[in-house]
């Protein structure tokens, strides 16, 4: 269907669910819902999606005031990457009044993935030809318009890939700071706080380097994609910065102890996998350095809000990993670390402590496991869950009595230790 240039966005948006309406009841699959005809945009907003019908107004809403006011002088467009939401997102998507065009584009019926939601996304930057990008999530509650300021002005002052940094609860984001924080930032030798924020910016140049890439998998197509698309940055040498966000990330909160099932595989599993995939640039570097960071010192910072924490889940979960698991444990765990498990195994919960030295030595069997395909992955990377929970409950008891700020001193301790044992994953890698 053509619209004529007459033909307000609003009244054409009507047409097409009419339109769609029509044939028997059942909508009719789009692809692209492209009200304005946009064919060129410098500066993109991008917000993925999958059944947020509820929450994807405020996002979309900020991200256009954003956009009016600090990249007014720049052609944009907001663009909601969707998995053909079956809940009305892509009809709240169109309907909401902006002063920044918006395009819908969705994947086939049947495809779900956050990452297959950036696939699409990358391609219609490619198309756009545009030269700053920043994504956001469509359940953000906290984000304000100067969030798109600061993950997209680095982008055209010489930065090419913005990692968010947030003000987070100390328990909030535990698989960042047991995980993906201390391995990206030990191995590739960048302090990025947030690799799997969620929100970030990047050149659009990026896009065809992210479509090309011959490490894309089942699992960046889905959860992945996040710290995926951080490391590939790092090993392509993109200059990156963190943007300050000023307050907390608030979205659908998550018990750390709760369901973490596909997202842990998928997280995890594409770090083992770069890891692989990465090692020649990995295994040459020594120490990390610290990240820019983009407008600091914006004022007073709002804390976060609590989240609640059920220890006791987390302690039965360990205990049942041994009746679960208790044989991968066996096969691809060094004897030294399997034994220091069953030591802890004994300890009452509210004195229970895994200490720091075990997680690494923990987490490099697991990643070479993962590499000498020792066991199949989806089971391989479930069993790691109930450790790491013991993990997080010993963080929880060793912190309980910390401010935001103590708690965030204790994990760049941590850190340090990653660090300072990386010769030992070498060693390990290469066999010895």
């Amino acid at each position: 269907m053509l619209v004529g240039s007459g033909e307000k966005p609003e009244r054409a948006f009507m047409i097409i669910v009419a339109e769609e309406e029509s044939l028997g009841g059942q909508k009719m699959f789009e692809h692209e819902v492209n009200p304005e005809n946009i064919k060129k945009a410098e500066f993109v907003v991008a917000i993925p999606s999958y059944n947020e019908a509820d929450s994807i107004a405020f996002p979309v809403q900020q991200a256009d005031k954003g956009i009016q006011s600090f990249f007014g002088n720049r052609e944009s467009v907001i663009i909601n990457c969707d998995n053909n939401s079956n809940d009305g997102t892509k009809e709240i998507f169109l309907s909401i009044r902006s002063d920044t065009p918006k395009i819908y584009i969705s994947t086939e019926p049947g495809i779900k993935g956050k990452g297959n939601n950036f696939r699409n996304l990358f391609k219609k930057i490619v198309d756009l030809d545009a030269k700053g990008v920043v994504v956001v999530d469509a359940d953000l509650k906290s984000i304000m318009p100067n969030w798109i300021k600061h993950l997209g002005e680095p982008l055209f002052e010489d930065f090419g890939y913005v990692a968010p940094l947030y003000v987070r609860h100390k328990y909030d984001g535990t698989i960042t700071n047991s995980i993906a924080y201390p391995l990206i930032r030990s191995l590739y030798g960048r302090r990025v706080r947030q690799p799997i924020g969620g929100d970030f910016g990047f050149w659009g140049k990026l896009a065809q380097i992210y479509l090309e890439s011959d490490t894309w998998s089942d699992d960046v197509a889905n959860f992945g994609i996040d710290i995926w698309m951080t490391t590939l940055a790092m090993n392509e040498n993109v200059p990156i910065c963190q943007a300050f966000m000023g307050r907390p990330k608030i979205h659908r909160p998550k018990d750390p102890g709760g369901d973490l099932g596909p997202m842990f595989r998928q997280v995890v599993g594409t770090i083992f996998n770069m890891m692989v995939e990465f090692y020649p640039f990995w295994s040459k570097v020594k120490w990390s350095k610290p990240t820019a960071i983009f407008g600091f010192g914006l004022g007073e910072t709002e804390m976060p809000p609590p989240v609640k924490v059920d220890k006791e889940i987390l302690f039965q979960r360990f205990h049942e990993g041994f009746d679960r698991y208790g044989r991968i444990w066996e096969k691809i765990l060094q004897k030294e670390t399997g034994n220091k498990l069953q030591e802890i195994r004994e300890m009452d919960r509210e004195r229970f402590d895994f200490p720091t030295h075990l997680w690494i030595n923990v987490l490099i069997d697991f990643a070479i496991a993962y590499r000498d395909k020792l066991w199949g992955f989806d089971e391989l990377l479930d069993s790691l869950i109930p450790i790491y929970l013991s993990k997080t409950l010993s963080f929880v008891i060793k912190t309980d009595r910390m401010s935001v700020r103590e708690a965030e001193e204790f994990i760049e301790e941590e850190c340090v230790q990653f660090e300072a044992t990386k010769s030992l994953l070498i060693q390990r890698w290469n066999g010895r």
